[in-house]
């Protein structure tokens, strides 16, 4: 994600997160009386990787909300910055605070990972109209210093996201085979991020993650995910929403990113970073 900027190493060096004593391995949700989710929704999780269609805010909430990022983007751009660049947004602005801390959304990733939560990552990507670049088949796991592999993330549309403005993709089913081999790629690809997993359909079906503005779609972070090139003339906004159990360790001191969005953390493990001044 060589997009990304923060106070944090936004994307460790591989050599980094080599010598880390991480566990990849998938560790199903587990929840007898869950009080958003459908058992069966949580079953489609652990079979599938990801629940889609899900409801954070109405149509004027959402609106409101665009209204927000467009100055947002606005700001960013004319001090330099890209579509892409507006990550670990939480630490800055009070109002991305909010999002993440949001009460309906927070609820429903309980569902999937308990009581205790930290919200740790913020990362708005915006698909400008014909910016052709795509986001290649990639697993979250891969970028993050984190152990266990206990981790959510939440996509949030700005934008409504279909197929003709890029909507996300996923690999249905292909959390199951674990972390998986990627090469790296470069900027004359075209590609947002920095890895590839090549090949990657062998691994099950492919599903597109069309989501109407102000809904939002959970995935675990072993799931193979990516977007085509938005050649349309809409734009494709969502908010990246990055949550983990309490009982997960972040290397790196991505521990400081952390914000208790439910429960708490005895161990004082992660941080509570307070909701900032600036809107």
């Amino acid at each position: 994600m060589s997009a990304l900027k923060s106070e944090f190493k936004a994307v460790p060096d591989q050599n980094d997160l080599a010598g880390l004593p991480r566990d990849l391995r998938f560790h199903p949700a587990t929840n007898d009386r869950p009080r958003c989710l459908s058992r069966e929704q949580i079953d489609r999780f652990n079979r599938e990787g990801y629940i889609a269609g899900l409801v954070a805010y109405s149509p004027a909430e959402i609106v409101d909300i665009r209204a927000y990022f467009d100055r947002l983007l606005a700001n960013v751009m004319a001090m330099g910055g890209d579509s892409y660049s507006i990550s670990s947004a939480h630490l800055k602005y009070g109002r991305v605070w909010d999002i993440l801390t949001n009460p309906v959304i927070v609820a429903h990733v309980k569902d999937l990972l308990g009581d205790n939560v930290v919200g740790w990552g913020s990362h708005f990507f915006c698909k400008m109209p014909g910016d052709g670049k795509a986001v290649a088949w990639h697993q979250d796991a891969s970028y993050w210093p984190l152990t266990p592999s206990k981790a959510v993330t939440v996509w949030l549309a700005i934008d409504d996201a279909d197929t003709e403005n890029a909507c996300m993709r996923f690999i249905a089913g292909s959390h199951h085979h674990g972390h998986l081999t990627y090469r790296p790629s470069d900027s004359h690809e075209h590609n947002v991020l920095n890895q590839t997993i090549e090949n990657a359909e062998q691994y099950g079906t492919v599903v597109n993650d069309c989501l109407k503005a102000g809904e939002f779609s959970m995935h675990t972070d072993l799931l193979l995910h990516g977007s085509e090139a938005n050649q349309s003339s809409r734009r494709r906004c969502g908010l990246t929403l990055r949550y983990a159990a309490a009982e997960v360790r972040a290397y790196l001191d991505w521990n400081q990113k952390g914000v208790w969005v439910s429960g708490a953390d005895a161990s004082g493990h992660w941080t509570n970073r307070p909701r900032p001044n600036e809107d």
